[in-house]
């Protein structure tokens, strides 16, 4: 607000009163011109990535859902209990209440399933709605916030000794199925239809996975980590990459090349999974390096991503052969890379001072400055409500005492 040249020359009675009438009216004004941006910057509750649980009739089966904004509306994605995750279209969010369409990528001409739902606020949030599909059967839909999973693999402190999953034949496998093709001989685990997917008795959270696998000609199967995340296994020779082709996170990450070699032939993997981050190695090349996995693929057991999984061979599709299933688990660091670099912090807050030798500074009444700023920091940035005096230690910093 710019004030008239009149109120200045007038006396500093007169100015200061036109002060105190004005100042409520401009803070009023700054106050009403930052809620619209303050609105906009408040996400909805329905922003976010979400585990879901997904019934119909009495059967069900996991789900995943992503919800991002995009420009000045929404876009996302919907994982079904198979396939891969596809694009919802005409988002509209009200409050905690929301509805979207999911598009038939397959037959577009097809009338598009539609959902109605809401978020529950509070320390848990949940999701439910109802998904009517363009056959009018109805699915209800209930979520839960999927976890970030936000460990490195600076969380992991070591690794565990690997375990040969073979070493006992199918002792420590069982069938997802009724039907089992599988059986193992002379070290090599094959499939024959018909059959199931073939799920390990042990339980993993980050792990490396060494995994040898013959895939015939137009051979399809998959390898998913922990159960929900699905290495896709297929005679891809000579295709261009893709995240539905050999290597790929199915429907969520695509690797960098296609490293495949012709059908017939034994291939190696080397996986890592730490958190939701995957590197995979294919027959010694690296064509997914530390990505982020979104969520769960299609055909997975179930949505807790947060829960430690088994490793599980997809066995409904096509024949295949596997050996040399080797597993290694990760052994966490304690308190996590998040909690060790705290710690870092606090250690540097502590010896700052010395820079050189000697002990932090000590004011004149024997106590230390409250707050040390660590090397790269301002000192007087770090000030605002400091009182009393400065004190200088070694290497010319400052900091204030108390």
């Amino acid at each position: 607000m710019r004030l008239p040249m009149s109120y200045f020359r007038s006396s500093p009675a007169t100015a200061f009163a036109w002060l105190i009438a004005v100042a409520p009216l401009a803070a009023a004004a700054a106050q009403t011109s930052r809620a619209p941006a303050a609105r906009a910057a408040a996400a909805p509750a329905l922003v976010g990535r979400w585990d879901l649980t997904i019934r119909a009739d009495s059967t069900s089966f996991p789900g995943w859902l992503e919800v991002r904004r995009d420009g000045s509306g929404f876009g996302g994605r919907l994982q079904w209990g198979w396939g891969h995750a596809t694009p919802i279209a005409a988002i509209t969010v009200a409050g905690d209440s929301f509805a979207f369409t999911w598009p038939n990528e397959e037959a577009p001409r097809e009338p598009a399933s539609r959902a109605r739902g809401r978020v529950t606020r509070g320390t848990g949030r949940t999701l439910s709605a109802l998904l009517v599909g363009g056959d009018d059967k109805q699915y209800a839909l209930t979520g839960t916030r999927a976890p970030s999973l936000a460990r490195t693999p600076a969380d992991t402190a070591g690794w565990s000794a690997p375990a040969d999953l073979l070493a006992g034949g199918l002792g420590g496998w069982h069938p997802r199925g009724e039907k089992n093709g599988w059986t193992v001989e002379n070290g090599v685990l094959s499939n024959t239809l018909p059959s199931s997917d073939l799920i390990s008795g042990g339980r993993f959270t980050d792990f490396k996975l060494h995994v040898e696998v013959n895939v015939p000609k137009d051979g399809n199967s998959g390898i998913y980590l922990r159960g929900r995340d699905e290495v896709q296994v297929l005679d891809s020779y000579g295709k261009p990459p893709g995240s539905r082709e050999m290597g790929g996170i199915y429907g969520q990450l695509t690797p960098s090349r296609n490293a495949a070699k012709p059908a017939g032939e034994w291939q190696s993997y080397d996986i890592t999974l730490v958190g939701r981050r995957v590197k995979v190695v294919l027959n010694g090349v690296t064509i997914i390096n530390w990505a982020e996995i979104p969520g769960i693929t299609g055909g997975a057991l179930d949505s807790d991503e947060g829960a430690p999984g088994p490793i599980m061979l997809q066995g409904d599709h096509t024949a295949v052969r596997y050996r040399n299933i080797v597993v290694t688990p990760a052994q966490r660091r304690k308190g996590g890379a998040t909690t060790q670099r705290r710690k870092v912090r606090e250690t540097e807050k502590r010896k700052v001072g010395r820079l050189g030798g000697g002990s932090p500074p000590r004011c004149r009444s024997g106590r230390r400055p409250r707050d040390l700023p660590v090397p790269g920091w301002s000192a007087r940035s770090r000030s605002p409500g400091w009182r009393g005096r400065r004190v200088r230690w070694r290497g010319g910093r400052r900091a204030r005492c108390r």
